[in-house]
Protein backbone atom coordinates (compact mmCIF):
# COMPACT_ATOMS: atom_id res chain seq x y z
CA UNK A 1 0.00 0.00 0.00
CA UNK A 2 1.04 3.94 -0.87
CA UNK A 3 1.94 5.30 2.01
CA UNK A 4 1.54 9.13 1.80
CA UNK A 5 4.32 11.66 2.84
CA UNK A 6 2.32 14.21 5.18
CA UNK A 7 5.27 16.25 5.76
CA UNK A 8 5.99 16.83 1.58
CA UNK A 9 1.99 17.35 1.78
CA UNK A 10 2.28 20.00 4.44
CA UNK A 11 5.83 22.14 3.13
CA UNK A 12 3.82 21.74 -0.73
CA UNK A 13 0.43 23.44 1.10
CA UNK A 14 2.72 26.08 3.34
CA UNK A 15 4.49 27.36 0.01
CA UNK A 16 1.59 27.47 -1.93
CA UNK A 17 -0.21 29.61 1.30
CA UNK A 18 2.93 31.77 1.49
CA UNK A 19 2.84 32.43 -2.41
CA UNK A 20 -1.13 33.15 -2.34
CA UNK A 21 -1.34 35.05 0.40
CA UNK A 22 1.87 37.30 -1.31
CA UNK A 23 -0.33 37.91 -4.21
CA UNK A 24 -3.13 38.26 -2.79
CA UNK A 25 -1.41 41.52 -1.55
CA UNK A 26 -1.22 43.24 -5.09
CA UNK A 27 -4.17 41.98 -6.84
CA UNK A 28 -7.01 43.60 -4.92
CA UNK A 29 -5.06 46.86 -5.56
CA UNK A 30 -4.57 46.77 -8.99
CA UNK A 31 -8.33 45.59 -9.48
CA UNK A 32 -9.03 48.81 -8.03
CA UNK A 33 -6.29 51.17 -9.11
CA UNK A 34 -7.07 50.25 -12.62
CA UNK A 35 -10.93 51.82 -12.36
CA UNK A 36 -9.73 54.83 -10.87
CA UNK A 37 -6.77 55.56 -12.98
CA UNK A 38 -9.30 54.99 -16.01
CA UNK A 39 -11.91 57.61 -14.38
CA UNK A 40 -9.38 60.00 -13.91
CA UNK A 41 -7.56 59.86 -17.53
CA UNK A 42 -11.70 60.05 -18.74
CA UNK A 43 -12.17 62.88 -17.44
CA UNK A 44 -8.92 64.50 -18.71
CA UNK A 45 -9.95 63.41 -22.04
CA UNK A 46 -13.29 64.95 -21.50
CA UNK A 47 -12.20 68.39 -20.20
CA UNK A 48 -8.23 68.53 -21.21
CA UNK A 49 -7.35 69.42 -17.97
CA UNK A 50 -3.69 68.49 -17.54
CA UNK A 51 -4.65 67.93 -14.02
CA UNK A 52 -6.54 64.87 -14.56
CA UNK A 53 -3.42 63.54 -16.90
CA UNK A 54 -0.92 64.27 -13.91
CA UNK A 55 -3.10 62.77 -11.23
CA UNK A 56 -3.97 59.70 -13.52
CA UNK A 57 -0.35 59.12 -14.34
CA UNK A 58 0.81 59.22 -10.84
CA UNK A 59 -2.08 56.16 -10.24
CA UNK A 60 -0.42 54.50 -12.92
CA UNK A 61 2.78 54.13 -11.55
CA UNK A 62 1.20 52.67 -8.05
CA UNK A 63 -0.80 50.48 -10.60
CA UNK A 64 2.34 48.94 -12.89
CA UNK A 65 4.16 48.05 -9.62
CA UNK A 66 1.44 46.41 -8.56
CA UNK A 67 0.73 44.67 -11.74
CA UNK A 68 4.08 43.77 -12.30
CA UNK A 69 4.57 41.89 -8.53
CA UNK A 70 0.93 40.35 -8.94
CA UNK A 71 1.92 38.66 -12.48
CA UNK A 72 5.19 37.60 -11.16
CA UNK A 73 3.42 36.22 -8.00
CA UNK A 74 0.72 34.74 -10.06
CA UNK A 75 2.73 33.01 -12.66
CA UNK A 76 4.43 30.85 -9.75
CA UNK A 77 1.27 30.02 -8.22
CA UNK A 78 0.32 28.41 -11.41
CA UNK A 79 3.55 26.51 -11.84
CA UNK A 80 3.16 25.27 -8.24
CA UNK A 81 -0.35 23.52 -9.33
CA UNK A 82 1.89 21.49 -11.72
CA UNK A 83 5.10 21.02 -8.88
CA UNK A 84 3.26 20.91 -5.42
CA UNK A 85 -0.46 19.17 -6.51
CA UNK A 86 0.92 17.07 -9.74
CA UNK A 87 -2.00 14.64 -8.88
CA UNK A 88 -4.68 17.03 -8.66
CA UNK A 89 -3.51 18.34 -12.28
CA UNK A 90 -3.91 15.28 -13.66
CA UNK A 91 -6.74 14.14 -12.35
CA UNK A 92 -9.01 17.49 -13.04
CA UNK A 93 -6.54 19.36 -15.45
CA UNK A 94 -8.84 19.26 -18.52
CA UNK A 95 -11.57 21.14 -16.91
CA UNK A 96 -9.69 23.11 -13.84
CA UNK A 97 -6.89 24.32 -16.85
CA UNK A 98 -9.65 25.61 -19.12
CA UNK A 99 -10.26 28.89 -17.84
CA UNK A 100 -6.58 29.19 -16.76
CA UNK A 101 -5.69 29.00 -20.52
CA UNK A 102 -8.36 31.30 -21.55
CA UNK A 103 -7.11 33.90 -19.36
CA UNK A 104 -3.52 33.60 -20.51
CA UNK A 105 -4.05 33.43 -24.04
CA UNK A 106 -7.34 36.04 -24.10
CA UNK A 107 -6.74 38.20 -20.40
CA UNK A 108 -3.02 38.45 -20.09
CA UNK A 109 -2.39 38.95 -23.56
CA UNK A 110 -4.65 41.64 -23.70
CA UNK A 111 -3.20 42.96 -21.03
CA UNK A 112 0.30 42.98 -21.80
CA UNK A 113 -0.15 44.54 -25.61
CA UNK A 114 -2.13 47.83 -23.90
CA UNK A 115 0.05 48.19 -20.82
CA UNK A 116 2.52 49.39 -22.97
CA UNK A 117 0.65 51.74 -25.08
CA UNK A 118 -0.37 53.10 -21.34
CA UNK A 119 2.88 53.30 -19.98
CA UNK A 120 4.61 54.75 -23.11
CA UNK A 121 2.27 55.92 -25.70
CA UNK A 122 1.02 59.05 -23.98
CA UNK A 123 2.83 61.19 -26.55
CA UNK A 124 3.05 58.55 -29.35
CA UNK A 125 -0.49 57.73 -29.84
CA UNK A 126 -4.27 59.95 -29.91
CA UNK A 127 -5.52 60.77 -26.57
CA UNK A 128 -8.38 58.67 -27.45
CA UNK A 129 -5.98 55.91 -28.41
CA UNK A 130 -4.35 56.47 -24.79
CA UNK A 131 -7.47 56.41 -23.13
CA UNK A 132 -8.65 52.85 -24.87
CA UNK A 133 -5.10 51.66 -24.35
CA UNK A 134 -5.99 52.12 -20.30
CA UNK A 135 -8.98 51.03 -20.27
CA UNK A 136 -8.12 47.53 -22.19
CA UNK A 137 -5.40 47.07 -19.72
CA UNK A 138 -7.68 46.94 -16.85
CA UNK A 139 -10.52 45.38 -18.42
CA UNK A 140 -7.55 42.86 -18.94
CA UNK A 141 -7.03 42.50 -15.31
CA UNK A 142 -10.57 42.46 -14.45
CA UNK A 143 -10.57 39.35 -17.37
CA UNK A 144 -8.00 37.67 -15.61
CA UNK A 145 -9.69 37.86 -12.20
CA UNK A 146 -12.72 36.57 -13.65
CA UNK A 147 -11.27 33.37 -15.54
CA UNK A 148 -9.18 32.69 -12.28
CA UNK A 149 -12.02 32.60 -9.95
CA UNK A 150 -13.84 30.53 -12.54
CA UNK A 151 -11.78 27.84 -11.87
CA UNK A 152 -11.43 28.57 -8.37
CA UNK A 153 -15.26 28.53 -8.24
CA UNK A 154 -15.66 24.68 -9.97
CA UNK A 155 -13.30 23.75 -7.41
CA UNK A 156 -15.84 24.68 -4.61
CA UNK A 157 -18.88 23.35 -6.86
CA UNK A 158 -17.57 21.08 -9.55
CA UNK A 159 -20.09 20.55 -12.63
CA UNK A 160 -20.09 20.71 -16.58
CA UNK A 161 -18.09 17.61 -16.07
CA UNK A 162 -17.97 14.18 -16.34
CA UNK A 163 -15.77 11.28 -14.60
CA UNK A 164 -13.73 8.78 -17.09
CA UNK A 165 -12.74 5.45 -15.02
CA UNK A 166 -10.60 4.63 -18.28
CA UNK A 167 -8.04 7.41 -18.00
CA UNK A 168 -8.71 8.71 -14.20
CA UNK A 169 -9.51 11.97 -15.36
CA UNK A 170 -12.28 14.46 -15.00
CA UNK A 171 -13.36 15.46 -18.29
CA UNK A 172 -15.07 18.69 -19.49
CA UNK A 173 -18.39 18.34 -21.19
CA UNK A 174 -20.21 21.59 -20.84
CA UNK A 175 -17.42 24.79 -20.23
CA UNK A 176 -20.80 27.22 -20.10
CA UNK A 177 -21.79 25.37 -16.98
CA UNK A 178 -18.34 25.95 -15.23
CA UNK A 179 -18.55 29.30 -16.66
CA UNK A 180 -21.68 30.63 -15.81
CA UNK A 181 -22.47 28.47 -12.60
CA UNK A 182 -23.91 30.88 -10.00
CA UNK A 183 -21.39 30.14 -7.59
CA UNK A 184 -18.77 31.41 -10.21
CA UNK A 185 -20.68 33.88 -11.14
CA UNK A 186 -21.04 35.21 -7.41
CA UNK A 187 -17.55 34.01 -6.67
CA UNK A 188 -16.06 36.79 -9.23
CA UNK A 189 -18.38 39.15 -8.44
CA UNK A 190 -18.12 39.33 -4.56
CA UNK A 191 -14.23 39.01 -5.03
CA UNK A 192 -13.72 41.57 -7.96
CA UNK A 193 -15.62 44.31 -6.39
CA UNK A 194 -13.96 43.82 -3.37
CA UNK A 195 -10.55 44.94 -5.66
CA UNK A 196 -12.55 48.14 -6.18
CA UNK A 197 -13.36 48.76 -2.30
CA UNK A 198 -9.42 47.99 -1.43
CA UNK A 199 -8.74 50.61 -4.56
CA UNK A 200 -11.22 53.13 -3.36
CA UNK A 201 -9.47 53.28 0.41
CA UNK A 202 -5.98 53.17 -0.90
CA UNK A 203 -6.46 56.07 -2.90
CA UNK A 204 -8.67 57.78 0.11
CA UNK A 205 -6.02 56.78 2.26
CA UNK A 206 -3.24 57.90 0.30
CA UNK A 207 -4.74 61.64 -0.32
CA UNK A 208 -5.12 61.40 3.51
CA UNK A 209 -1.28 61.23 3.92
CA UNK A 210 -1.06 64.14 1.54
CA UNK A 211 -3.37 66.60 3.30
CA UNK A 212 -1.52 65.38 6.83
CA UNK A 213 1.74 66.69 5.57
CA UNK A 214 0.23 69.74 3.50
CA UNK A 215 1.42 68.61 0.35
CA UNK A 216 -0.72 68.69 -2.99
CA UNK A 217 -3.98 69.78 -2.04
CA UNK A 218 -5.74 69.34 -4.99
CA UNK A 219 -4.84 66.41 -5.95
CA UNK A 220 -5.19 64.91 -2.68
CA UNK A 221 -9.07 65.94 -2.74
CA UNK A 222 -9.93 64.64 -6.15
CA UNK A 223 -8.33 61.23 -5.05
CA UNK A 224 -10.02 60.70 -2.65
CA UNK A 225 -13.02 62.12 -3.76
CA UNK A 226 -12.73 59.37 -6.94
CA UNK A 227 -11.75 57.05 -3.72
CA UNK A 228 -14.38 57.59 -2.27
CA UNK A 229 -17.13 57.27 -4.55
CA UNK A 230 -15.54 54.06 -6.28
CA UNK A 231 -15.41 52.73 -2.78
CA UNK A 232 -18.58 53.54 -1.98
CA UNK A 233 -20.22 51.87 -4.57
CA UNK A 234 -18.45 48.74 -4.17
CA UNK A 235 -19.10 48.45 -0.44
CA UNK A 236 -22.83 49.07 -1.04
CA UNK A 237 -22.80 46.20 -3.76
CA UNK A 238 -20.39 43.97 -2.24
CA UNK A 239 -23.54 43.51 0.58
CA UNK A 240 -25.96 42.38 -2.48
CA UNK A 241 -23.11 39.70 -4.21
CA UNK A 242 -22.36 38.56 -0.46
CA UNK A 243 -26.44 38.01 -0.18
CA UNK A 244 -25.89 35.88 -3.40
CA UNK A 245 -23.02 34.32 -2.12
CA UNK A 246 -24.26 33.09 1.30
CA UNK A 247 -27.37 31.53 -0.35
CA UNK A 248 -24.78 30.07 -2.82
CA UNK A 249 -23.22 28.60 -0.03
CA UNK A 250 -25.90 27.10 1.82
CA UNK A 251 -27.45 25.57 -1.09
CA UNK A 252 -23.74 23.88 -1.89
CA UNK A 253 -21.82 23.77 0.61
CA UNK A 254 -23.95 23.84 3.82
CA UNK A 255 -20.62 22.99 6.29
CA UNK A 256 -19.20 25.78 5.11
CA UNK A 257 -22.10 27.70 5.84
CA UNK A 258 -22.52 25.45 9.25
CA UNK A 259 -19.05 26.35 10.27
CA UNK A 260 -19.35 30.23 9.59
CA UNK A 261 -22.44 30.54 12.08
CA UNK A 262 -21.08 28.20 14.73
CA UNK A 263 -24.14 26.09 14.17
CA UNK A 264 -23.79 22.71 15.78
CA UNK A 265 -27.98 21.60 16.09
CA UNK A 266 -29.84 22.50 12.58
CA UNK A 267 -33.21 24.89 13.67
CA UNK A 268 -36.30 26.13 11.84
CA UNK A 269 -36.28 29.80 11.79
CA UNK A 270 -32.96 30.03 12.76
CA UNK A 271 -31.66 33.43 13.48
CA UNK A 272 -28.34 34.96 12.29
CA UNK A 273 -25.58 35.69 14.91
CA UNK A 274 -24.42 38.98 14.60
CA UNK A 275 -22.15 38.97 17.45
CA UNK A 276 -20.57 35.92 18.97
CA UNK A 277 -17.66 34.86 21.14
CA UNK A 278 -17.70 31.08 20.73
CA UNK A 279 -16.79 27.92 23.13
CA UNK A 280 -13.44 27.05 23.28
CA UNK A 281 -14.37 23.89 25.40
CA UNK A 282 -16.51 23.46 22.67
CA UNK A 283 -14.64 20.11 20.83
CA UNK A 284 -17.27 17.68 19.67
CA UNK A 285 -20.37 18.03 17.66
CA UNK A 286 -22.02 15.44 19.75
CA UNK A 287 -21.05 16.79 23.16
CA UNK A 288 -23.43 18.64 25.13
CA UNK A 289 -21.61 21.89 25.55
CA UNK A 290 -23.02 25.34 24.88
CA UNK A 291 -20.88 26.64 21.29
CA UNK A 292 -21.24 29.89 22.42
CA UNK A 293 -19.96 32.33 25.10
CA UNK A 294 -22.40 34.83 24.43
CA UNK A 295 -24.04 35.74 21.06
CA UNK A 296 -26.67 37.96 19.77
CA UNK A 297 -28.89 37.21 16.98
CA UNK A 298 -30.92 38.55 14.24
CA UNK A 299 -34.43 36.50 14.83
CA UNK A 300 -35.06 34.30 11.18
CA UNK A 301 -32.37 35.66 9.34
CA UNK A 302 -30.26 32.91 8.84
CA UNK A 303 -33.29 31.56 7.45
CA UNK A 304 -34.15 33.63 5.05
CA UNK A 305 -30.12 34.12 3.70
CA UNK A 306 -30.33 30.17 3.31
CA UNK A 307 -33.08 29.18 1.92
CA UNK A 308 -35.16 32.52 1.29
CA UNK A 309 -38.11 31.18 3.48
CA UNK A 310 -37.73 32.53 7.37
CA UNK A 311 -39.69 29.75 8.44
CA UNK A 312 -37.15 26.85 6.79
CA UNK A 313 -35.25 24.67 8.14
CA UNK A 314 -31.13 25.18 8.01
CA UNK A 315 -29.00 22.12 9.33
CA UNK A 316 -26.18 22.77 11.73
CA UNK A 317 -22.84 20.46 11.92
CA UNK A 318 -24.63 17.77 13.75
CA UNK A 319 -27.10 17.27 11.27
CA UNK A 320 -24.85 17.19 8.49
CA UNK A 321 -22.78 14.40 10.28
CA UNK A 322 -25.70 12.07 10.93
CA UNK A 323 -28.11 12.86 8.42
CA UNK A 324 -31.64 12.12 8.09
CA UNK A 325 -33.01 16.21 7.66
CA UNK A 326 -34.43 16.95 3.91
CA UNK A 327 -31.70 18.93 1.92
CA UNK A 328 -32.14 21.57 -0.40
CA UNK A 329 -33.00 19.10 -3.10
CA UNK A 330 -35.78 17.53 -1.21
CA UNK A 331 -34.11 14.39 -0.63
CA UNK A 332 -33.54 12.69 2.99
CA UNK A 333 -29.38 13.26 3.63
CA UNK A 334 -27.66 10.47 4.42
CA UNK A 335 -25.08 10.43 7.31
CA UNK A 336 -20.95 11.52 6.69
CA UNK A 337 -20.15 7.78 7.74
CA UNK A 338 -22.14 6.57 5.15
CA UNK A 339 -20.74 9.11 2.76
CA UNK A 340 -17.62 7.71 3.22
CA UNK A 341 -18.62 3.87 3.05
CA UNK A 342 -19.62 4.78 -0.60
CA UNK A 343 -16.58 6.65 -0.97
CA UNK A 344 -14.66 4.13 -0.73
CA UNK A 345 -17.11 2.18 -2.70
CA UNK A 346 -16.50 4.12 -5.72
CA UNK A 347 -12.42 3.82 -5.11
CA UNK A 348 -12.08 -0.06 -4.83
CA UNK A 349 -14.68 -0.70 -7.47
CA UNK A 350 -12.13 2.00 -9.57
CA UNK A 351 -9.65 -0.49 -8.88
CA UNK A 352 -10.99 -3.39 -9.49
CA UNK A 353 -12.62 -1.82 -13.40
CA UNK A 354 -8.65 -0.52 -13.99
CA UNK A 355 -7.71 -3.93 -12.96
CA UNK A 356 -10.08 -5.90 -15.13
CA UNK A 357 -9.38 -3.64 -17.91
CA UNK A 358 -5.87 -3.64 -17.99
CA UNK A 359 -4.48 -7.15 -17.02
CA UNK A 360 -8.19 -8.61 -18.40
CA UNK A 361 -8.76 -10.37 -14.83
CA UNK A 362 -12.46 -10.46 -15.63
CA UNK A 363 -15.15 -10.32 -18.37
CA UNK A 364 -16.27 -7.39 -20.25
CA UNK A 365 -19.41 -7.39 -18.12
CA UNK A 366 -17.67 -7.10 -15.26
CA UNK A 367 -15.75 -3.89 -16.26
CA UNK A 368 -18.70 -2.69 -16.84
CA UNK A 369 -20.01 -3.28 -13.58
CA UNK A 370 -17.18 -2.05 -11.76
CA UNK A 371 -17.75 1.00 -13.98
CA UNK A 372 -21.48 1.21 -12.78
CA UNK A 373 -20.96 1.22 -9.29
CA UNK A 374 -17.70 4.24 -9.75
CA UNK A 375 -20.88 6.56 -11.66
CA UNK A 376 -23.16 5.71 -8.78
CA UNK A 377 -21.29 6.43 -6.04
CA UNK A 378 -19.11 9.36 -7.62
CA UNK A 379 -21.20 12.32 -5.67
CA UNK A 380 -18.83 10.77 -2.90
CA UNK A 381 -15.46 9.97 -4.18
CA UNK A 382 -13.90 12.23 -2.28
CA UNK A 383 -15.58 11.27 0.74
CA UNK A 384 -13.04 8.01 0.20
CA UNK A 385 -10.13 9.24 1.02
CA UNK A 386 -11.47 10.68 4.70
CA UNK A 387 -10.06 8.62 7.79
CA UNK A 388 -13.02 9.56 10.08
CA UNK A 389 -16.37 11.92 9.24
CA UNK A 390 -14.65 14.53 11.66
CA UNK A 391 -11.98 15.27 9.16
CA UNK A 392 -15.49 16.63 6.99
CA UNK A 393 -15.85 19.37 9.53
CA UNK A 394 -14.10 22.64 8.67
CA UNK A 395 -11.98 24.76 11.92
CA UNK A 396 -14.97 26.27 13.06
CA UNK A 397 -13.35 29.25 14.86
CA UNK A 398 -11.38 30.64 12.15
CA UNK A 399 -14.54 30.12 9.64
CA UNK A 400 -16.76 32.14 12.10
CA UNK A 401 -14.48 34.78 13.24
CA UNK A 402 -13.21 35.62 9.45
CA UNK A 403 -16.85 35.91 7.93
CA UNK A 404 -17.78 38.08 10.50
CA UNK A 405 -14.39 40.50 10.77
CA UNK A 406 -15.31 40.80 6.69
CA UNK A 407 -19.00 41.75 7.36
CA UNK A 408 -18.03 44.70 10.49
CA UNK A 409 -15.20 46.02 8.51
CA UNK A 410 -17.43 46.14 5.00
CA UNK A 411 -20.34 47.76 7.18
CA UNK A 412 -17.55 50.02 8.42
CA UNK A 413 -16.29 51.34 4.99
CA UNK A 414 -19.13 51.72 3.42
CA UNK A 415 -19.93 54.42 6.65
CA UNK A 416 -15.94 55.90 6.86
CA UNK A 417 -16.36 56.34 2.67
CA UNK A 418 -19.93 58.42 3.13
CA UNK A 419 -18.37 60.44 5.69
CA UNK A 420 -15.21 61.00 3.45
CA UNK A 421 -17.92 62.07 0.57
CA UNK A 422 -19.94 64.51 3.02
CA UNK A 423 -16.85 66.38 4.13
CA UNK A 424 -15.54 66.57 0.32
CA UNK A 425 -19.05 68.01 -0.29
CA UNK A 426 -18.97 70.51 2.50
CA UNK A 427 -15.77 71.42 1.59
CA UNK A 428 -14.37 70.76 5.02
CA UNK A 429 -12.11 67.67 4.71
CA UNK A 430 -8.58 69.32 4.25
CA UNK A 431 -9.09 70.55 8.15
CA UNK A 432 -10.20 67.42 9.79
CA UNK A 433 -6.89 65.99 10.60
CA UNK A 434 -8.84 63.23 13.01
CA UNK A 435 -10.55 62.20 10.00
CA UNK A 436 -7.22 61.67 8.09
CA UNK A 437 -5.60 59.34 10.43
CA UNK A 438 -8.58 57.28 10.42
CA UNK A 439 -8.53 56.94 6.10
CA UNK A 440 -4.90 56.76 6.66
CA UNK A 441 -5.26 53.50 8.88
CA UNK A 442 -7.98 51.94 7.57
CA UNK A 443 -5.84 50.90 4.40
CA UNK A 444 -4.55 47.46 5.71
CA UNK A 445 -8.24 47.14 7.40
CA UNK A 446 -9.68 47.23 3.73
CA UNK A 447 -6.97 44.77 2.83
CA UNK A 448 -8.10 42.14 5.50
CA UNK A 449 -11.88 42.68 4.34
CA UNK A 450 -10.86 41.78 1.04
Amino acid sequence: MHTIDTALVDWSRAQFTLTAMYHWLFVPLTLGLGLIMSIMESVYYKTGNVFWKNTAKFWMKLFGINFVIGVATGLILEFEFGTNWSNYSWFVGDIFGAPLAIEAIIAFFLEATFITVMFFGWNKVSKKAHLTATWLTWIGASLSALFILVANAWMQYPTGMYFNPENVRGEMINFGEILFSPVAINKFLHTFLSGWMVGGAFAVGIGSWYLLKKREEKFALKSMQVGAIVGLAAAILLAVTGDQSGYQVAQKQPMKLAAMEGLYEGEKEAGLVAIGILNPKKQSYNDSIDPFLFNIRIPYLLSFLATRDYKSFVPGIKDLMEGGYENSDGETEISATEKIERGKIALQALADYKQATANKTGTEADAEKYKQIVEDNFKYFGHGYMDSPEQLIPPIAITFYSFRIMVIFGVFFIGLFMVVLFYLYKKKMDKLRWLHWICLLSIPLAYITS
